[in-house]
């Protein structure tokens, strides 16, 4: 079944909302094996939004609607879409009682223009509104679905995820639903990673393979469509055991985690404790890492010493090594194994990890901006330094030392026994 989308509301178009609800839609309508092909957005006005909706009865078996049911009279699409399909509008009697309960018992007058969020189109399928007052409607005529949602997504997501969503699988008789498994790699950019998978990605047919790049990570969606979860389970599994082959090593989750999620997982499950010393992110690494609910399980802290003042006290870096002729400087691969070194004797962790470089706009201590050094120092073990150098803007530079950083880790604690 093929669909469309169409979000009615000239603040969509003016960029003071942002349309949430076409990704949570299209991602919910994938699940039930229904393609969305086109999303289209139309204010306000009764005349578009009746093009929008003939362009769409051309192109699309399932027309979904959100928006535009409320109770002013700029809300026109049940109005709208009824004089189109030549119904007339009636009141949803259990709708209207609610409404006017509403009201009642907050001791609040109800304007006659409430009264609207109660229509129905004749012949359709009232959809509760558990969370409003706006009722949905369903209806199917001449072979194409139509149904219609609220807005606010409050109120649009449990509508789509109860009535709606049974109203579409009884109706439509779809039965194939759409499942998928996500991989998420770091430490390898999104075309190499397809160099290596460029057969499988291009002979794809049933499972698909997707992928698709995050600063500092790659994702690949495994899907395909099956009549049950068992059925869907051994498609998907054989084509992950074909890319778990290839490029394992760069595999850290079979889920939708993030790295930094993966790396404290993998401190907690050998009881490890992890600090961080940031001169050029800037505390970003750590703001990852606490983002993760329950981080203070296995993260100490960090400091964040951003010149070679706090360097020098904070962490005790001799001025020696950060300033001066002949001086390695700040942005060295001895100053942050220094760094490193020291956040872990300072908090006592079994992992410390330091972060220096150039972030930029400009270059510093004439080293060029990308540059940065990555440490990682083992409480009794060894200390190992990585230089990457980084094309792009200044917050891609700083995310992607971060996502590294996480990634040199997580190889680290894959390995260690």
């Amino acid at each position: 079944m093929k669909a469309e989308i169409i979000a009615v509301g000239t603040e969509l178009l003016l960029g003071q909302i942002v349309n949430t609800n076409a990704q949570f839609l299209s991602q919910g309508l994938a699940g039930l094996g229904i393609d969305v092909y086109f999303q289209t957005v139309v204010g306000d006005n009764a005349q578009r939004l009746r093009q929008a909706i003939e362009v769409a009865r051309t192109r699309a078996d399932f027309i979904l609607f959100t928006g535009g049911i409320g109770p002013t009279q700029d809300d026109l699409t049940k109005d709208t879409l009824a004089d189109y399909l030549g119904r007339q509008l009636l009141i949803h009697e259990p709708s209207m009682s609610k409404i006017e309960h509403f009201f009642s018992s907050r001791g609040s007058h109800m304007v006659e223009s409430n009264r609207r969020q109660a229509n129905m189109i004749e012949g359709s399928v009232p959809l509760a509104n558990e969370t409003g007052l706006a009722v949905g409607n369903a209806i199917v005529q001449d072979g194409t679905l139509y149904a219609l949602l609220p807005g606010p997504p409050r109120e649009m997501k449990p509508m789509f995820n109860g009535p709606l969503r049974q109203w579409l699988i009884d109706v439509s008789g779809q039965h194939n639903l759409l499942y998928s498994r996500i991989l998420r790699f770091a430490g390898i950019g999104e075309s190499s990673l397809e160099a290596e998978l460029i057969d499988i990605i291009d002979g794809q047919t049933d499972p698909t393979v997707a992928p698709y790049a995050k600063e500092g990570e790659v994702v690949i969606r495994v899907s395909t469509k099956a009549g049950s979860a068992v059925e869907a389970l051994g498609k998907i599994d054989r084509t992950v055991a074909l890319i778990r082959e290839r490029v394992g090593q760069y595999m850290y989750a079979e889920e939708d985690i993030p790295l930094e999620e993966a790396v404290l997982r993998k401190l907690r499950d050998k009881r490890l404790k992890l600090s961080c010393a940031e001169s050029c992110s800037g505390g970003l690494l750590s703001e990852l890492i606490t983002s993760v609910p329950g981080s203070s399980g296995e993260f100490l802290g960090s400091i964040v010493t951003y010149t070679n003042t706090m360097k020098h006290k904070l962490l005790g870096i001799p001025l020696s090594q950060l300033e001066g002729p002949g001086a390695p400087g700040a942005i060295s691969e001895s100053t942050a194994q220094l760094m490193a070194q020291r956040v872990n004797e300072l908090t006592g962790s079994d992992w410390g990890i330091a972060i220096t470089g150039v972030a930029g706009p400009t270059e510093s201590e004439g080293k060029p901006v990308g540059l940065v050094y990555i440490a990682l120092a083992r409480r009794g073990g060894e200390t190992t330094v990585h230089s990457m150098k980084w094309s792009g803007n200044r917050s891609s530079v700083r995310i992607r030392s971060a996502k590294t950083a996480l990634y040199r880790l997580w190889e680290l604690l894959k390995d260690e026994t």
